[in-house]
């Protein structure tokens, strides 16, 4: 498969995402798509994601998620000092997920 083609087969996917209608058809839709590792790896790097935003040491976000140091220091690294962009930050921010509960 040609650079070009691939670029628009991914670009379909995210075009895909955007279009789900409602929680129920995403979650069914990455259920479908993901294997349930896969998924439960997603959801614990965002969960590693939103404590870290909410100021947690590593040490409590671990015991809250189970996430390795490895994992936690990654997230941060990528997901919240630039990685795409910060948008999983400025999400977590948006959504009011920041806060400690």
């Amino acid at each position: 498969m040609a650079k070009a083609e691939r670029k628009e087969r991914s670009q379909a996917l995210y075009e895909t995402i955007l279009k789900l209608k409602d929680l129920d058809e995403c979650r069914k839709f990455f259920e479908d798509l993901c294997t349930p590792t896969e998924l439960q790896s997603m959801e614990q790097r965002f969960d590693v994601a939103v404590y870290l935003q909410q100021g947690l040491v590593y040490l409590d976000i671990l015991e809250k998620t189970g996430a390795s140091s490895a994992t936690i220091s990654r997230v941060r690294r990528s997901m919240l000092e630039g990685g795409a962009g910060g948008v999983v930050r400025d999400i977590i921010i948006r959504e009011g997920l920041d806060k400690k509960d």
